[in-house]
């Protein structure tokens, strides 16, 4: 078995203290166990941009549409 040496901060570190007390395991089983649950499951799929993005939607004001307006489209493809 490998070993691996993390730094917890101290508020973590009660979590886990207590999550083992109350479990009646050492705090490496009880990390050996989340992890093995967090690592088990499938990866999500990112999203697609707008959902990435879904948050900055509309925020921002600006012309409503860059691509059809003349003014913005004067010398370009020059």
């Amino acid at each position: 078995m490998k070993t691996l040496c993390l730094r917890l901060p101290e508020a973590t570190a009660a979590r886990l203290a207590a999550a083992a007390r109350q479990r009646s395991q050492s705090k490496s089983a009880v990390v050996r166990a989340i992890l093995e649950e967090h690592l088990s499951q499938p990866l999500a799929p990112p999203g697609s941009c707008l959902e990435l993005a879904a948050d900055l939607v509309g925020r921002f004001v600006g012309p409503a549409d860059l691509s059809t307006h003349k003014r913005h489209l004067r010398g370009y493809g020059r």
